[in-house]
């Protein structure tokens, strides 16, 4: 499991920027970090991330894959629908290539606007999330169970159109909203406030392939205080109702557009299985 941009922690809403930042038990985004390989993450992160792959030893495939497939989405929106807008929900701890960079690599004059309610990643943002000078991006501190406030957010009035179509990404984030937050409502809420031909961005972990170490995985999260819900197919699905799916629909990560991957050379996850990777991945347009 991974990201992060929801109240992922104990309690039921975001934390403020001040926050502090809760060295000594595990966060999603840090975990999610050490899984990709950075360096942003603490003893109890690392800890937990250790009993995560002692159940789940593919956790690291899963997470750069899952990486991996975020580019090559971004990258078919950017070159092939000219998408020129972003609003990335989960942003997590800043991982290069980040979002912007791949979509101002096709279109530099895109803009991109991150969201996430972890002051970590504020303090990454800052220094990290820069834009190319004929784009703009921007950083809002919120929480994905409050979309109202997000979309409302100065921050990111001043650098999206919402009268034109954006890519809304929440990849891997919804399997950290359990079901008694209304996952299923907040989506539609933030689908709803966009302009047709907008487009949705999602992956999410799976039990469907390796049900007993996936199942065992939510239980290390759970532990250390991190909510969550793992989905079936038919219910990752639920999320694109009435959005067209492009094409090649829902798919594990490794096998959507593959076609587009020579360039993830930043990513080495060489030759991958379903069980290791363990996720749906899907992009779907709003007529």
């Amino acid at each position: 499991m991974t990201a992060q941009g929801v109240a992922s922690q104990t309690g039921s809403g975001p934390e403020p920027p001040n926050t502090p930042l809760n060295q000594g038990r595990p966060h999603s985004a840090r975990m999610y970090d050490y899984f990709l390989g950075g360096k942003d993450n603490y003893v109890a992160d690392r800890e937990a991330a250790a009993k995560v792959l002692t159940l789940w030893p593919g956790v690291m495939i899963a997470a750069r894959t899952n990486r991996a497939w975020m580019h090559r989405a971004i990258r078919f929106l950017a070159a092939e629908r000219g998408i020129r807008q972003f609003l990335d929900i989960g942003t997590g701890i800043p991982t290069r290539p980040n979002l912007h960079e791949v979509a101002q690599g096709i279109a530099p004059e895109s803009r991109v606007v991150y969201v996430d309610n972890d002051p970590i990643v504020l303090a990454h943002a800052q220094a990290l999330l820069k834009s190319r000078p004929e784009g703009r991006t921007a950083y809002v501190h919120g929480d994905v169970t409050e979309p109202e406030a997000i979309l409302a957010s100065p921050d990111l009035t001043e650098v999206l159109d919402l009268s034109q179509p954006v890519a809304l990404s929440l990849v891997s984030l919804l399997h950290f909203v359990p079901d008694e937050w209304g996952p299923y409502d907040l989506v539609q809420r933030l689908v709803d406030a966009l302009a047709p031909g907008s487009f949705l961005v999602l992956s999410h972990i799976t039990p469907d392939f390796d049900p007993e170490a996936t199942q065992k995985t939510v239980q290390v999260y759970h532990s250390g205080g991190i909510q969550g819900k793992i989905r079936t197919r038919d219910e990752v699905e639920r999320f694109f109702t009435g959005l067209e799916l492009v094409e090649p629909g829902l798919e594990v990560p490794h096998r959507w557009r593959a076609d587009l991957a020579e360039t993830d050379s930043h990513v080495e996850t060489g030759d991958v299985t379903d069980e290791e990777v363990s996720f749906w991945a899907g992009v779907a347009q709003k007529s």
